[in-house]
């Protein structure tokens, strides 16, 4: 490996820097850094990431040249220290620890006091004349190399020491002597014994097995499940560093001691120092929890110097690094060192107020702050969450895919009605369910919450539930519903119609009983002002998928600038319309079917009309019709004997009406455009409620862009046949009330065949808006509702990196955007090109529409001020123009 492969710092030199992170990780970076900056830093080296990547790529072995360069950088820091590694006078002592690029906090192993053996102990003792401090170090190393280094189980060890407490009479380390520790030392290295073990004294020996452990540990089941867990694919990082470092001491008496701080609070974002400290304690004391640390401030009325010169530095740090430092630190014999600094992980809370703060400080700009903030923080603002006490005490009773986020409490209920029926009353609810459909839509709107047993995040639930803020889970397959006993089981628990239960749609986790929550943030103070720093920023529009003026004002007040998507098959299911729309359905005769729809005319004008006003003149794309009609009409054999007589048939005819209608595969069947096809007047009837909407707010001086689309169009010559028909309907409307009106006519594209003959369509259409989830199902051949079976395994053997209805396939859909939005604008330059389906509130696919130059995302209300954010990353991230090979 012709590559430096140790990097050294101390005694006024520093070879690295903060901006080799990847190659130094985090903290040998900032180790290098401080020493740069003149900071109090334990001299030390850093062993690449590289060389981690070596290891794992050749059998778990090393470069030749490795130890060379070790031993050279050892002799560095003999010289600096003063000190000599394996010296029976005056031995050097070092830590060995981990860090990667990404701070993985807990995730990897670390060694301390690395060099001591049975010698050097006692030179130990003897030089700082503290036995006691000389002796705890050394069954703290043995402890802790055997668990780290050797495998031996922790509570081995535990207990020995326990025993030496209890024959003692002492609850805490810090009450032992020197003579109890050396007891304890003799008892750890049975335990070696017994584990087929052996103790090594020979330092050089400990110190390659313990590199070796630290390297090893990169691979550990907590530190890939971490990594799977942040996003973190495997081979986007090249391994974890170790560093060795010049161990310094807190356990040396009261003048000594260990300490974690932040320049800010870390919960809330507030400019105030926080941390803790504990007195004659080394680090492993603070962070396993043996002992109870002192607020940091406690560290003032001990050694106020100390504290002087901590709290000066830690403003120096943050004011180099220009965000939030989270600092290790240790008070040796009066004497400050820094062990660590590194970005503080924060609360979402924290992270907003936090990068709107330092914007107004000057030490970051607005493009900065905004790439601060994730997309997932900003969600967290924005839907309830359980209290995280609350959660540790409750009983887990299944799990299923996060569909929507946020926390809900309620009782259970089976059916829509009964949700219904429920809320009246004012009792929360959940509504489970094995799956919804739109005819659950008022339960599903009723409910707290919604859990299904199957479905995917795409499904109706999901979809549904996203566009009303509500938290929801699908897919919990160990859920198993027994509709007729009224009852759910999973994990051995029954639960029954009206029993307590929670749900967690951000993690997918069901709970027995009820679980507090606290409310979000949304969107005030610093929430709104970092989104307002995004939308100085983002190119990408941000639209909502709305289809009640209820929805559309919460889209508005959460930053939507217009509607990308009206689903107007939602507004039939609202009161009476139901039997409205069925007598339209059952009628036989044109005739009949234009009475029905008449009276179905002025109850969507109104609504209509509630979106524009919410929408205050930006645009409202409406979707015609688009479900097939049997979603319209019941299965079950009582309910239709109960619906023909209203609607003046025989229970025979309405039995055959609904088996006409059956489809075996109802997604891509007599649905969209083919509906309208075959029922024009359902078209006629949907533009005249649209066009005398708008033609009301133009009378009442009010703006209004209405932009009609029609769904599921696969060749021009439909959309040319539903074209003719909306126009010349809108056009004699808009002459006879004599008023000025400009409207859009476009397409949904979602059909591959749309996507390559976008140039047809686009002669006709003036604008494009991609139904990702349809163009999704319809391109991988994976339908919707069914893939949630089988997409994990797909994912975990690596033939998609991730569900492709929650991240748009960019080698497979996103070609088909690109092909339409290439195609279309050929033709029709001015061509307008947007998103409605669910990716168009995903951060990532957002990104991915950013750089194929769309000029809007859609998504549900309650994702707006999400896809802000992410648009505006994008923008940072990608200047436009510079992305052109989307395949890759």
């Amino acid at each position: 490996m012709d590559k430096k492969m140790v990097y050294f710092y101390g005694g006024g030199v520093a070879e690295g820097s903060a901006k080799m992170k990847n190659l130094l990780g985090g903290k040998g970076a900032n180790l290098a850094e401080m020493a740069r900056m003149g900071l109090p830093v334990p001299p030390g080296f850093t062993i690449t990431t590289e060389v981690c990547d070596y290891y794992w790529k050749h059998d778990r072995s090393f470069p030749e040249t490795l130890e060379a360069d070790v031993e050279a950088a050892l002799k560095r820091l003999e010289e600096v220290s003063g000190k000599k590694f394996g010296d029976k006078d005056n031995p050097l002592l070092v830590s060995v620890r981990s860090g990667a690029a990404v701070s993985m906090p807990g995730m990897m192993d670390t060694i301390l006091n690395l060099g001591l053996n049975d010698e050097t102990v006692e030179a130990l003792a003897k030089n700082t004349n503290n036995p006691r401090f000389a002796y705890d170090a050394y069954r703290r190393f043995i402890q802790m190399f055997g668990d780290v280094a050797l495998g031996i189980p922790h509570h081995d060890f535990e207990e020995a020491l326990n025993q030496v407490k209890e024959e003692k009479g002492v609850k805490l380390d810090i009450e032992l002597e020197a003579d109890d520790f050396k007891k304890v030392i003799e008892l750890y290295k049975e335990i070696y014994k017994k584990a087929g073990k052996e103790f090594p004294q020979d330092p050089k020996k400990q110190l390659w097995i313990a590199i070796e452990a630290v390297f090893g540990s990169w691979m550990n089941e907590r530190a890939i499940k971490y990594r799977a867990i942040n996003g973190i694919k495997e081979g986007e990082l090249l391994g974890t560093a170790v560093n060795v470092v010049m161990m310094v001491f807190g356990n040396m008496g009261d003048d000594s001691g260990t300490g974690v701080c932040f320049t800010r609070d870390p919960n809330t974002g507030e400019n105030i120092k926080y941390g803790e400290y504990l007195p004659n304690a080394q680090g492993e004391d603070v962070v396993a929890g043996i002992r109870t640390p002192y607020p940091l401030e406690k560290l003032n009325e001990i050694l106020p110097d100390v504290y002087k010169q901590l709290t000066e530095i830690m403003d120096k740090l943050e004011h180099h690094y220009k965000d939030m430092q989270d600092i290790e630190f240790t008070v040796e014999k009066g004497k400050l060192y820094f062990l660590q600094t590194r970005t503080g992980k924060r609360t979402a809370k924290a992270a907003v107020k936090i990068a709107v703060d330092l914007v107004k400080e000057g030490l970051i700009d607005k493009a900065t702050a905004v790439m601060r903030v994730t997309p997932d923080q900003i969600d967290k603002l924005l839907h309830p969450a359980f209290d995280t006490e609350e959660v540790k005490k409750a009983q887990e009773i299944g799990e299923g895919l996060p569909a929507s986020p946020g926390a809900a409490t309620g009782k259970v209920v089976f059916s829509a009605d009964e949700a219904e029926e429920f809320a009246k009353e004012g009792t929360p609810v959940i509504l489970v369910r094995p799956e919804t459909s739109p005819e659950d839509v008022g339960g599903m709107n009723a409910a707290e919450g919604i859990l299904t047993a199957t479905g995917g995040m795409t499904s109706h639930a999901a979809v549904v539930a996203r566009g009303m803020g509500k938290p929801a889970i699908v897919g919990a397959e160990e859920i198993v519903i027994d509709e007729e006993a009224k009852e759910f089981t999973a994990r051995g628990v029954t639960v029954k119609d009206g029993d307590w239960i929670s749900i967690d749609g951000t993690t997918g986790k069901v709970y027995l009983g009820k679980i507090k929550t606290i409310k979000p943030q949304g969107l005030e103070g610093e929430v709104a002002e970092l989104l307002e720093f995004a939308d100085e920023i983002r190119v990408l529009g941000v639209r909502a998928n709305a289809d009640i003026p209820r929805d559309a004002k919460v889209a508005r007040n959460f930053g939507a600038e217009g509607i990308g998507l009206c689903r107007t098959e939602h507004m039939f299911f609202e009161g009476d319309r139901i039997q409205k729309m069925r007598r339209m359905i059952v009628s036989k005769t044109v005739e009949q079917r234009e009475a029905a729809l008449e009276e179905l005319l002025p109850l969507q004008k109104d609504d209509f009309k509630g979106l524009f006003e919410a929408m205050e003149g930006f645009p409202v794309t409406i979707r015609l019709l688009d479900p097939p009609l049997h979603e319209f009409l019941p299965n079950d054999e009582e309910q239709m004997k109960e619906l023909a007589p209203q609607l003046g048939i025989t229970v025979e005819e309405l039995k055959e009406i609904v088996e006409n209608l059956h489809e075996f595969n109802p997604m891509m069947g007599h649905r969209g455009v083919r509906l309208a096809i075959t029922y024009p007047e359902v078209a006629v009837m949907q533009t005249k409620a649209i066009i005398l909407a708008a033609i009301e707010m133009v009378k009442e001086g009010k703006k209004v862009k209405p932009e009609i689309m029609i769904p599921l169009v696969g060749t021009v010559k439909e959309l040319k046949y539903l074209d003719k028909i909306v126009r010349e309907t809108a056009d004699k409307l808009i002459e006879e009330a004599g008023v000025d009106l400009e409207y859009k006519v476009g397409t949904m594209i979602e059909v591959p065949r749309g996507a390559i003959t976008a140039d047809e369509i686009a002669e006709v259409a003036q604008f494009f808006s991609f139904g990702t989830n349809d163009l999704t199902q319809m391109t991988l051949g994976f339908s919707r509702d069914d893939y949630g079976k089988f997409i994990n395994d797909y994912i975990e053997k690596g033939i998609y990196e991730s569900d492709p209805f929650k991240h748009v396939d960019q080698t497979g859909v996103g070609r088909m955007v690109k092909i339409a939005k290439d195609y279309g604008r050929s033709v029709n330059p001015e061509l307008k090109l947007g998103v409605c389906g669910e990716h168009g509130g995903d951060p990532e696919s957002i990104e991915f529409f950013h750089k194929t130059q769309l000029d809007y995302v859609s998504c549900s209300p309650y994702r707006v001020p999400i896809a802000r954010l992410a648009a505006a990353q994008a923008a940072v991230k990608f200047k436009r123009g510079k992305f052109v090979n989307y395949a890759d």
